[in-house]
């Protein structure tokens, strides 16, 4: 059905509905406004009506920790003996705020003492702490405050900016950069070498002193990118920024690498052929990093595409260069996943890589040989948390290896010959741990999106419930009507592979009703996106409360479900897994008859908005109504390596094929753009060509610029007018008359978008 006027679409909606039992939801204009205003009392009050959401360790001693507890009346410092889990007040709080009332001639009140750190001493006689912009010190036996000098509190280094000078581990020699030249000198200020080319970054001495390492940058076509700010502070005229920012298929930096050996005054060029950069968003050089074990110099980098990722040890003393993992892939190796970690005493690497179809550690030689692959499954590593050489272990997180949710993250340890996996975090749900300084007790919290965290103490050893410090209480958001969202699941286009989302729904709702149903979307390759852990309420709770069902869901093509749900992504960005999210939809209308999929809308930002904008051009028989903020339009016109990536490189066809701009001419349903005009990680004029190719197809839509802005959603007026576009158009009604003095729903506090 191609889209027409929304009385249209709400009126053929009835009418289906009726025969099946289920009204469309149409709210009067006085519901409207209490939905509004519930949803802003709700923004306010949900976030503070969860006590014990999260949990800050502070190990002291030989087996202490304490931490805050959150109460009813306020909050008690608690003090644990690790060995055997007790718990108790760590002092007497009514006592100690007389103490510090009589002290200081202030109000101090036991529930709510005016610090949140203590410190205590060798025999935990007494604590010390900073309040009323002093350092105080109370006797814990006879309960008496004495002041010991001025707080510890602020204050921090000054100053900073970029590195100009690095003095040798020996402290023979000291290297600066002088006019894009490396000079390095003897301790005595007197120039022994500098190199013999300008534009020289990131050195680095050897762990003996004896070479320093650098890159030599061969400049690409740096070309600009430019921004009109037009408000500024200062007010005048209009001011124009601009910036470097590579492009897909641009001339971009490359990097050599030059050893210089200070004793011998010798600049030796590693025999390498130039290297663009570590992939990092802008332009950063490779990473480089000294092999303790023979002296030699470890490098890694992508070769442009984005298809080969390469380990390389070069000799100081030559150049000589030799390959130790030379990763490729059909599609695309992901820059974002990739883990190096070097093991000192062996010079053996642990390497990421997903050349079995899931991303796991293998054990590499120095000379390239894999020795063993240390993680095995259908199941993907995150990241390595740290290494026991001694006890031949490695302590990493993984999702995917545990029944249920794919992505919670989960801590294990391992051996490194691959045998003795241990999962630390046994609890379901997401997991986040906190490590004791020795690393022999952590921290464990753990959630879902539908029950709130948990926290236990356990030890490293064998991973041993020690005891469970808190369970957040959550009853509070019962009380204000507040129900967490659904964890739904359905199949995704291969009729095989689960898509996981959530459902978020008003707390008005009335199950002989139908609702519209809106996506947040945000599809970008390089993570996964739905919420997996339990928060008071989100934007798409508030959202929700004005009349709708919103969903957020992971299709095909994100990451973290294996190499071949991430491959889909593949020069294949504007498929941005509508299939899989069309029939999770679908499913989720299946299942429940309130759920009207006649009406749906779709918004995001960033990728997001590059993706709910295609939503409405390549599928508007589904999607009816968007709203995009600070999309990436074109991947022509986006930051060179997250584009590339993806999208392959050099620049083909498929670029302009999926482009949104190209194909504006397609837009069917209500659109409305944001763009920020000073944004920095997405260039303005992706939308502003967007919006020029709209006009000249002769379609409607609707567009805001928010001034000095950069990148985002659009702060709290842009989520009201989000609200109101949605409100409009899938439910048919009138948002409040803002210009009225009398209405004032601002919205939540702005966030920026993501990449």
């Amino acid at each position: 059905m191609s889209a027409r006027h929304p009385s249209f679409l709400l009126a053929a909606t009835a009418l289906a509905l009726s025969a099946i039992g289920q009204q469309p939801y149409r709210p009067t204009p006085q519901e409207v406004a209490s939905n509004y205003a519930r949803a802003e009392m709700l923004a306010t009050k949900a976030r503070s009506a969860v006590k014990n959401m999260s949990l800050s360790p502070h190990f002291f001693g030989k087996k202490e920790m304490w931490y805050l507890r959150e109460t009813t009346d306020g909050r008690r410092f608690i003090l644990v003996d690790t060995n055997t889990g007790k718990q108790g007040d760590a002092f007497d709080h009514v006592r100690l705020a007389k103490a510090l009332a009589a002290a200081s001639s202030k109000e101090v009140k036991p529930e709510s003492l005016p610090f949140q750190s203590i410190t205590w001493d060798d025999e935990q006689q007494s604590v010390q702490f900073d309040a009323f912009g002093t350092r105080w010190k109370c006797d814990l036996g006879t309960y008496s405050c004495s002041k010991v000098g001025e707080t510890t509190q602020g204050g921090g280094q000054q100053g900073g900016g970029a590195r100009t000078r690095w003095s040798s581990p020996d402290g023979r020699y000291i290297a600066m950069l002088k006019e894009g030249r490396l000079v390095i000198s003897d301790k005595e200020g007197t120039e022994v070498m500098k190199s013999a080319d300008p534009d020289m970054v990131a050195p680095s001495w050897s762990p003996d002193g004896r070479y320093l390492a650098a890159f030599h940058v061969l400049p690409g076509d740096r070309k600009l990118v430019y921004t009109i700010e037009s408000s500024p502070r200062s007010g005048g005229r209009a001011v124009l920024h601009s910036q470097t920012y590579d492009l897909p298929g641009d001339k971009i930096d490359q990097y050599e690498v030059r050893v210089f050996e200070p004793a011998a005054a010798r600049e030796v060029k590693a025999d390498l052929s130039p290297m663009i950069t570590s992939g990092a968003p802008w332009n950063d050089p490779p990473e480089a990093q000294w092999r303790p074990s023979d002296g030699r110099l470890l490098v890694s980098f992508p070769v442009r595409g984005y298809q080969e990722y390469k380990v390389v040890t070069i000799a100081p003393s030559n150049g000589v260069t030799t390959t130790v993992v030379d990763e490729k892939s059909d599609t695309f190796v992901d820059i974002g996943a990739t883990i190096l970690r070097q093991l000192r005493k062996s010079g053996d690497i642990l390497w990421r890589s997903e050349r079995d179809g899931w991303g796991h550690i293998y054990r590499i030689a120095p000379d390239g040989t894999v020795k063993n692959q240390v993680t095995k499954g259908q199941w993907v590593v995150r990241s390595i948390v740290s290494v026991d050489e001694d006890a031949g272990t490695m302590t990493f997180t993984a999702n995917g290896r545990e029944p249920g949710n794919p992505y919670f993250i989960h801590v294990y340890r391992i051996h490194l010959d691959g045998t003795g996996l241990i999962d630390l975090t046994p609890g379901p749900g997401d997991h986040e741990v906190a490590w004791s300084p020795d690393r022999s007790l952590y921290v464990d919290t753990y959630s879902t999106v539908d029950s709130p965290p948990v926290h236990e103490l356990r030890r490293t050893s064998d991973g041993s419930l020690v005891s469970v410090l808190e369970r957040a209480d959550s009853s509070g958001l019962k009380s204000l009507g507040l129900r967490p969202p659904e964890v739904f699941v359905a199949k995704g286009r291969d009729g095989r592979t689960d898509i996981w989302g959530i459902v978020c729904r008003p707390t008005h709702f009335d199950a002989k009703k139908s609702y519209p149903i809106i996506e947040n979307i945000y599809a970008g390759p390089q993570d996964s996106f739905t919420p997996k852990r339990f928060t008071p309420i989100t934007r798409m709770q508030e959202l929700a409360e004005l009349g709708f069902i919103v969903v957020q869901m992971d299709g095909m093509g994100t990451d973290n479900r294996g190499k071949a749900f991430h491959d889909v992504c593949w020069r294949n960005l504007a498929d941005a897994g509508f299939p899989d999210r069309i029939l999770w939809m679908k499913a989720l209308a299946k299942k429940y008859p309130q759920v009207d999929v006649g009406r749906v809308g779709v918004y995001g930002t960033s990728a997001g908005g590059q993706n709910s904008t295609a939503a409405l051009l390549f599928h508007p028989e589904f999607y009816k109504v968007g709203v995009s903020s600070c999309g990436c339009h074109d991947n022509r016109m986006d930051k060179v390596w997250w584009n590339e990536q993806w999208m392959g490189y050099p620049v083909g066809p498929q670029y302009a094929e999926q482009s949104n701009i190209t194909n504006a001419k397609l837009l069917q349903g209500k659109l409305m753009l944001y763009v920020a005009e000073m944004d920095t990680n997405v260039p303005p004029e992706s939308t502003y060509r967007l919006v020029d190719a709209l006009m000249k197809a002769g379609k409607d839509f609707e567009f805001m610029v928010f001034p000095g802005s950069n990148h985002t959603d659009g702060g709290p007026y842009g989520e009201r007018k989000r609200r109101d576009f949605f409100v409009r158009n899938l439910l048919g009604a009138e948002p409040p008359d803002w210009n009225k003095a009398s209405t004032s729903f601002p919205g939540p506090t702005e966030k920026k978008g993501g990449p």
